[in-house]
């Protein structure tokens, strides 16, 4: 598979397969797209305008669109295709039916991946005849705005699978990365949702508000770990002596806050709270607003940071 031209079929087109969908076309591919629902024809169309909005190199909406063909059913969609993007709902017997009928239909090379946040691979694949080619690519959310896909092989997935995976992404112009082994949330959401149960705890014991909460994030460690990870950011807050340094030093305190996580209930008083903060905050502005709004800013910081790295060459 040349993974700079072929054929995608992307496997259900809720909010994510839609995101797919515009991103392969705008990379060059033939794109099929499979959902049951009867609307899915003005929500392609919806999302590539979006998408040309947001990047106006993506191309004219008009031409994407004529890589893109909404088609009845499954197999219709994977028939000659050289990578099949599912996404379908976190039903793992919904999924592992799906791949049943894709495996049974297209090309004995095409690559299988998931979008699932949830699902184990070698769970995915356990009924499958050739597990061989599945992997799980799990992208974040909007996948046309944020480049990383967390590649996961499972336990039956081939060498030959993962680079595949690498290649094809990278060709679309995501930033692939290779988890060593499965686990349950993946690393992305793992860390967002540890960070989200601080956050929510905070809110809930009236320390800030929510607004304040966000702010307190995209004024300090959002932008901190957009340009430098956690790692890369402690080893220089370490200063000339580095990561060594800052855990010998800062280390043993950061280590007796571990041990004292507080565990927030999302009871119906919390939930209640919270909501209400959010809903207040935004009310008056749509989701297609909102979420436009969020993508360009995403946009904007992604390529000032990249600008400034390649500056640095």
């Amino acid at each position: 598979m040349d993974p700079s031209q072929g054929t995608v079929a992307v496997i259900g087109a809720g909010t994510i397969g839609l995101s797919w969908a515009a991103l392969f076309a705008a990379h060059g591919r033939t794109v099929r797209v499979q959902d049951p629902r009867p609307d899915v024809g003005p929500e392609v169309v919806a999302a590539v305008r979006h998408h040309t909005r947001l990047q106006p190199r993506a191309g004219d909406p008009e031409e994407l669109l004529t890589r893109i063909a909404v088609v009845a059913d499954v197999e219709a969609a994977v028939t000659g295709a050289d990578v099949v993007q599912e996404n379908a709902p976190e039903r793992l017997p919904l999924k592992q039916e799906l791949f049943a009928r894709i495996e049974a239909a297209a090309p004995e090379r095409a690559l299988i991946a998931s979008s699932t946040s949830a699902l184990m691979p070698s769970d995915l694949a356990r009924e499958m005849r050739t597990p061989e080619r599945l992997v799980v690519g799990h992208p974040f959310n909007p996948p046309e705005v944020l480049p990383l896909v967390e590649v996961v092989p499972g336990e039956r997935t081939a060498p030959w699978a993962v680079e595949a995976a690498v290649a094809f992404y990278r060709s679309v112009g995501r930033k692939p990365v290779v988890l060593h082994r499965e686990i349950g949330g993946f690393v992305a959401n793992r860390l967002q949702s540890t960070l989200f149960r601080e956050c929510v705890w905070l809110v809930s014991q009236g320390v800030v508000s929510a607004a304040e909460l966000d702010e307190i994030v995209t004024e300090s460690i959002g932008v901190r770990w957009a340009t430098a990870g956690p790692f890369e950011s402690f080893h220089l807050g370490g200063g000339p002596g580095g990561m060594r340094h800052f855990l010998e030093h800062l280390g043993p305190g950061m280590a007796r806050r571990w041990k004292v996580v507080e565990q927030p209930e999302l009871d119906e008083a919390t939930v209640e709270l919270v909501s209400n903060q959010v809903e207040e905050r935004f009310a008056g502005r749509t989701y297609e607003q909102l979420t436009e709004a969020r993508d360009r800013a995403q946009l904007a910081v992604i390529r000032a940071r990249d600008a400034a790295r390649d500056g640095e060459g």
